[in-house]
């Protein structure tokens, strides 16, 4: 048979057949026993083959992975040689970014969108909670969704509070499978129970100590918010480490420099302190933002303004 994960519990997961029934599953031993640099060898939204065994118990054993079309991976928290695969096949990702209650910063959500753009997946920032804004922060808000569109991403306002900017975010959403994916406390359970009401998700406040996000999402899972159309909700990232990346090819993954790779006097230029740089001189003229500058240089050099 073959089906969709649509949930991951680390040891067993949660598959949906092409009728809709969900199999609790597990991997044949082999794939544990495979020399991967990944925690988790298996990621909801990975297409695969099972067979439902003859026990009793309504359980499966999935016997092939087939080939994803896309991922998203991040570092591993807990195995520091290896990465962790939050989600594969998706046709787009939305990061839900706060200014406030916690802020997202710009190291975090620049790290994000290069790990979209490795693996060609189309991202679109989702500002919520604009309902606590004052109008210095929405002003702030509007220079930042500029800064973005100008290299090519759009951005959403919504209130999950508020109930605002929803019908936007359903159509956005509409025929495809898209990940949520952002700091604990930015609100994404709270927005999944605007799209899917039946869900009542786990929703947590945030931290008075360290105005960050608790997490109340412990494991990915992938919901249907109508047909053809689902979400795969993750756990909130605190930080977001980026994996198998050269130096010598990290701007590629910056829209805004990946058009001026060959107007450096060096091919294999690093945009840093050569001589002939277009892309430093891009900075200089405002050409290219200086906020996304420097998390390319955090990127570059191992630095962390990631969190």
């Amino acid at each position: 048979m073959k089906g969709v994960v649509v949930k991951s519990t680390g040891s067993w997961y949660l598959v949906r057949d092409a009728e809709g029934n969900l199999h609790r599953s597990r991997l044949r031993g082999k794939f544990k026993l495979k020399e991967m640099k990944v925690s988790n060898p298996l990621a909801v939204g990975d297409r695969v083959e099972f067979d439902v065994e003859d026990t009793g118990e309504e359980t499966a054993v999935i016997y092939k992975i087939e080939e994803r079309d896309n991922y998203i991976i991040r570092q591993s928290t807990h195995k520091s040689a290896h990465a962790h695969i939050l989600a594969a096949n998706l046709d787009q990702a939305l990061l839900i970014v706060t200014l406030v209650s916690p802020r997202t910063s710009f190291g975090f959500i620049d790290r994000f969108l290069v790990t979209a753009e490795a693996y060609e997946i189309p991202t679109v920032l989702i500002f919520n909670k604009t309902d606590l804004y004052d109008e210095d922060v929405r002003d702030y808000q509007r220079q930042i969704s500029h800064m973005y569109k100008q290299v090519g991403y759009d951005s959403l306002s919504v209130s999950a509070s508020e109930n605002q900017g929803m019908d936007e975010l359903q159509a956005l959403l509409q025929g495809k499978t898209s990940l949520l994916a952002g700091h604990s406390g930015v609100g994404k359970s709270t927005l999944i129970n605007l799209l899917v009401p039946d869900l009542e998700l786990k929703t947590s406040g945030i931290s008075d100590f360290s105005d960050k996000g608790v997490h109340t999402t412990t494991f990915a899972e992938m919901f249907e918010v109508s047909k053809d159309t689902y979400i795969i909700d993750t756990p909130g990232i605190k930080e977001l480490g980026i994996v198998d990346i050269p130096a010598a090819e990290l701007g590629h993954f910056f829209p805004e420099m990946r058009e001026r790779l060959n107007q450096c006097r060096f091919h294999n230029c690093t945009h840093f302190n050569e001589p002939g740089c277009a892309v430093i001189e891009a900075v200089r003229r405002n050409e290219i933002s200086l906020t996304r500058y420097e998390s390319y240089l955090s990127m570059l050099h191992g630095g962390d303004n990631r969190k």
